[in-house]
């Protein structure tokens, strides 16, 4: 077996590499220790590793004796899994009709989408608040209302990404095909779910997995539209938590440690999608 030659150039890489995943996990490893430390000894002891008379597990047990955690999980799970499986299903569909189907009006379509990216959602949540009142499913007792009046604005805010990446994707597969599809009597959707998503399963796992983690990480939309406790995400109620409790460091590492744990581990056992998804992207141009 040939022994793999070591230049200096890979070196370098490796150490650059090294270097900056140290500067990107080593933050979250900090965070993590901190929160296993009391508030009093966190400013004098921030980087010692928390053994001994530093270990405590009291942030952890303040934030879950005055909050219920696990209904912040519930809802913030079912929020971004609903809002994931829809961006993913109509950003799919809008993004094979534009690549596949020629209209009135599709430059114009494709143009508003692009622009549709560049609208923060800072700029647009009074109007979608007011619009979803008249509505009557903003600011009422009703949980399911209350979701959907999340859900809405999350969807509408990862479509425009979703369709330009799906779009690139489609049109890269072959249109024989999808002709071949047609031929043996299949109708557009079915030619879209049998053909087009087994064909591009890596593209949208990547669309469905940032639209889900977006969905869970914002704390903006969410604190505008659930008023109530039974109805918070977990970053709403983190963020409640940690708001009224002032410089207390240590509850404040346990807040993002639980908030941010859960992401770290979905993105450990999904990076292969991610990776494929995003490799395949640049591949295909």
């Amino acid at each position: 077996m040939k022994k793999k030659k070591i230049n200096l150039s890979s070196v370098i890489i490796y150490f650059i590499l090294i270097f900056w995943s140290l500067t990107t996990i080593y933050p979250i490893i900090w965070v993590i220790q901190n929160s296993f430390k009391g508030k009093d000894k966190i400013l004098a002891n921030s980087f010692a590793i928390p053994t001994g008379d530093l270990f405590t597990l009291a942030n952890y047990r303040k934030a879950f004796s005055n909050l219920d955690i696990f209904s912040g999980y519930r809802n913030s799970i079912f929020i971004s899994a609903i809002v994931a499986v829809s961006v993913v299903v109509l950003a799919g569909m809008a993004s094979f009709a534009l690549v596949r189907y020629t209209f009135k009006l599709k430059g114009f379509l494709q143009s508003l989408v692009m622009a549709a990216m560049m609208f923060p959602v800072f700029a647009t949540i009074i109007p979608v608040f007011n619009m979803e009142f008249s509505w009557g499913i903003a600011n009422t007792s009703s949980w399911g209302l209350t979701m959907l009046s999340v859900i809405l604005p999350q969807i509408a805010g990862n479509l425009s990404f979703a369709i330009v990446v799906l779009t690139g994707f489609i049109r890269g597969l072959p249109l024989e095909l999808e002709e071949a599809a047609y031929m043996e009597g299949c109708n557009a959707f079915q030619i879209f779910f049998k053909v087009v998503v087994p064909l591009t399963k890596p593209s949208f796992a990547t669309v469905a997995i940032f639209s889900f983690l977006w969905s869970y990480n914002d704390l903006f939309t969410q604190m505008f539209f659930l008023r109530t406790k039974k109805m918070w995400g977990i970053t709403v109620l983190l963020n409640q938590l940690t708001s009224q409790e002032g410089t207390n460091y240590g509850l404040m590492a346990a807040a993002v440690t639980l908030v941010v744990v859960p992401v770290v581990i979905v993105y450990i056992f999904l990076q292969k999608y991610i990776i494929k998804g995003m490799t395949a992207g640049a591949i295909k141009g």
